[in-house]
């Protein structure tokens, strides 16, 4: 660094040295008062370069694993509406297997099987109707083969399938269609089978909402420890922060209080004129 003894005034070397001690020091003081503004210790790429490449990497990591999380969601509402379904066809099962056994009672006239036979009719139709009307964002989940796959995690090779294969119409379940119902029939009807079709389907969807818990407990797991590498990386140690402002601000005042005196040292020269 070069001195000056102030002999030459045409050029004040001490005033230009203490002019670009100034403004480097307030430029520094104007990144640290940024950060203290906004929070973060990253404010731009020149920050720091790296860090700052790696942070935008984390962040498209987590908002990947929230859209995952609200599939996962998504995944356990289709699977809701299907259990519904599924649940109430049981039911409606379990009561054609009661009027199944009352019909087996030999003291039943030609009267009352046909009665117990109308009856069966009108519950088989409710299934056909539940597996018609049971739906989600308009499209039948039960009526037919329903298979589609959600994004469960960050890469999209991470997905689970949502399907139902089990037919629930009740000529499917009850080999006999509804309306075809008669007192002669009614032994026929193969309720046995079709309960332990439907409870096994209901039980498959247990396990597979089990599993969609899991998942959205490991992501939001995931989502919360990025989340704190990314801030270890990109936000501001406030404390730290404002030591640095402080320090700035008394080299700021001592800078400037030197810039004046470089700039009046030459006129202690002009008593040699006199």
């Amino acid at each position: 660094m070069a001195f000056s003894t102030g002999g030459r005034i045409n050029t004040n070397i001490s005033a230009q040295q203490a002019y670009s001690a100034l403004n480097a020091i307030s430029r520094e003081h104007g990144i640290h008062q940024l950060r203290l503004a906004t929070g973060k210790r990253i404010n731009s790429a020149s920050d720091d370069p790296s860090g700052y490449v790696i942070s935008k990497k984390m962040d498209a990591r987590m908002r990947a694993m929230s859209s995952a999380v609200d599939n996962v969601g998504d995944a356990q509402s289709v699977y809701g509406v299907a259990e519904g379904g599924y649940q109430t066809i049981a039911d409606i099962l379990v009561t054609i297997k009661e009027k199944q056994a009352r019909a087996a009672n030999g003291a039943m006239g030609d009267n009352e099987l046909e009665a117990i036979a109308s009856e069966i009719n009108s519950l088989a139709s409710e299934i056909d109707d539940i597996a018609s009307t049971t739906k989600f964002n308009g499209v039948a989940l039960l009526s037919s083969s329903y298979s589609v796959n959600f994004q469960v995690g960050e890469s999209s090779s991470e997905t689970l399938s949502v399907n139902f294969t089990a037919d629930v119409s009740s000529t499917t379940l009850l080999t006999v269609a509804a309306g075809s119902v008669t007192s002669v029939n009614i032994a026929d009807l193969s309720v046995d089978t079709a309960l332990n079709a439907v409870n096994a389907a209901i039980g498959d969807i247990g396990a597979n909402v089990n599993r969609l818990t899991i998942k959205e407990s490991n992501l939001t797991t995931a989502i919360t420890n990025t989340e704190a590498a990314k801030s270890r990386i990109m936000d501001a140690d406030v404390a730290k922060e404002q030591i640095q402002v402080s320090k700035l601000q008394i080299l700021q005042q001592t800078s400037t209080a030197q810039l004046a005196q470089a700039n009046s040292a030459p006129q202690n020269f002009l008593a040699l004129f006199r």
